[in-house]
């Protein structure tokens, strides 16, 4: 086992996982350096959420390494990393999962609350990033008193105030109309860079891709080369494909 360079807060190589017999990652193999912001690409069904969720420790590859910050996360014990998820990581799903009976600041500042901070403290940063994302009058309301937009807003913001290490975002704005999505990320990318969170996207929207430091893409579970043939119009064959070669 060789640990990862010392400059990538996460890294990863030849990860394999199946589900039910049907491969979802194949000898993937990544490094992502602090304060990144790395595009995860490709078609639905090409292994995104897979990756992340090897990444992230929710899944132990079946073959293949995980590095945090040089700390082997694929031979923690379930304990280890869920401790590692709740202190170091954030993830934000496609669609949020909030807590019904909480309001949108208390569902804000809970992760703030379950580690032990003052209530007091808790509500004022929950507060501020609710504002942040242009939500602040929603504070007081509960999820079913919310749309969808704004609930998807919730949980970004539920991720964003613990200013995580790593934050793992899978389709974030996959719920949002254009104008929300736009603002959204912008928010996103602008907590990244002001406080040094790296984070790790997976999308297939070409616009959302492009807002990011560096893209990598998938197909079948696999990392991709798009190869841009020369005298082929837009890089595609006779038939309009796109033009790809595996990653060894």
């Amino acid at each position: 086992m060789v640990a990862p360079p010392d400059n990538d807060v996460l890294w990863a190589r030849a990860l394999h996982f199946s589900h039910n017999g049907s491969p979802a990652l194949t000898g993937v193999s990544l490094g992502v350096r602090e304060g990144e912001i790395l595009a995860v690409t490709g078609p639905r069904g090409s292994g995104k959420t897979t990756l992340l969720q090897c990444l992230s420790g929710q899944l132990l590859p079946h073959q293949g390494e995980v590095w945090f910050n040089s700390t082997p996360v694929h031979t923690m014990g379930p304990l280890v990393r869920e401790r590692l998820r709740r202190d170091r990581f954030a993830w934000i799903d496609p669609e949020p999962h909030l807590v019904p009976e909480l309001n949108a600041w208390e569902n804000t500042a809970l992760a703030l609350m379950m580690r032990g901070g003052s209530r007091r403290a808790a509500k004022a940063s929950a507060l501020e990033w609710l504002e942040r994302l242009d939500i602040g009058m929603c504070a007081r309301k509960r999820p079913h008193a919310l749309s969808q937009a704004e609930r998807q807003r919730v949980a970004i913001a539920r991720a964003l105030v613990t200013a995580p290490s790593v934050l793992f975002a899978d389709e974030p704005t996959a719920p949002l109309h254009r104008a929300d999505r736009a603002h959204v990320l912008r928010t996103l990318m602008a907590a990244s860079r002001s406080h040094g969170i790296t984070v790790v996207l997976a999308t297939h929207d070409t616009e959302v891709a492009a807002l990011a430091d560096r893209s990598m893409a998938l197909l079948d579970g696999r990392r991709v080369n798009t190869v841009h043939l020369p005298g082929v119009p837009g890089g595609t064959d006779a038939e309009g494909r796109a033009a790809c070669s595996l990653s060894v």
